[in-house]
């Protein structure tokens, strides 16, 4: 199964596969982060018209490649020829897990039509035991356990963080709010430092999800400084578009771990 600790030194996630320091869920994103030994990758998946898996995260296209419409609604020919910054194609799920056996994916499912897609890729592909499936969406999450009956690592939803937040703020057991755990396919709980003046991370927020048995990742973290706090509350992940930046803290403080590859 895919680590989500690591003992000692938090992961690194490459948020879309590392957006400030190559074109956001590309090939030539996910090919740098194993160059510098940064094997788990943030990512997102669509379904096409025709039902192709592919690596974005707009709901539209216009933003990142040279086209314009809703990826939901555009085939595979008709995305197969748009080009990003970097001129390359958008990735399908599939040709990416073939290409990095060596990687581990943190696959955000962006829509309830991508969820079956997408586990089908995750077979065939014999990868279940690579990724970690995410989403905003809890019945969407639901769905996932219920076909997978905890076969695939997810992380919590929206509406789960939130009874696991109250539970922390109001001392009380987060049993109670019925928060699911391991048992149930859930492993990390993946959360913003920060909602708005609320501090979401903090000692006992960590202790709580450990004590659950649920590893704390902490997204999008970009700045130097607030990556140091993070590290210093014992957070299991840090989700970052600077992942490069990441990693140098890390080294510097001589704990930098190179995660092990997948084995098949």
């Amino acid at each position: 199964m895919i680590p989500v600790v690591a003992g000692g030194c938090p992961i690194i996630f490459a948020h879309r596969g590392g957006a400030e320091e190559a074109a956001e869920n590309s090939m030539a994103a996910f090919d740098r982060m194993r160059q510098l030994g940064i094997r788990h990758i943030e990512t997102d998946a669509h379904v096409t018209a025709d039902g192709h898996v592919v690596l974005h995260h707009d709901e539209t296209v216009d933003r990142t490649y040279d086209g314009e419409g809703k990826v939901s609604e555009l085939n595979w020919r008709d995305l197969m020829h748009m080009r990003n910054s970097a001129g390359e194609r958008m990735p399908l799920l599939e040709e990416v897990l073939e290409a990095h056996p060596d990687l581990w994916f943190n696959i955000d499912a962006k829509s309830d039509a991508v969820v079956e897609p997408l586990l089908k890729v995750l077979h065939r592909n014999q990868a279940l035991g690579r990724v970690m499936l995410a989403s905003f969406s809890e019945s969407r999450l639901r769905k996932i356990r219920a076909l997978e009956h905890g076969k695939v690592s997810t992380s919590l939803g929206t509406s789960a963080v939130a009874r696991l937040v109250a539970a922390v703020h109001t001392g009380s057991n987060p049993a109670t709010w019925h928060v699911p755990g391991p048992r149930q396919g859930v492993r990390a709980v993946q959360v913003p430092h920060f909602s708005g003046p609320l501090a979401i991370v903090n000692r006992r927020f960590v202790a709580a999800a450990h004590a659950l048995g649920l590893a704390v990742h902490v997204w999008t973290v970009n700045d130097a400084a607030e990556m140091q706090e993070l590290i210093d509350l014992r957070v299991d992940g840090l989700v970052t578009d600077r992942p490069t930046l990441a990693r140098g803290l890390l080294l510097a403080r001589g704990v930098w771990r190179e995660a092990a590859a997948p084995t098949h």
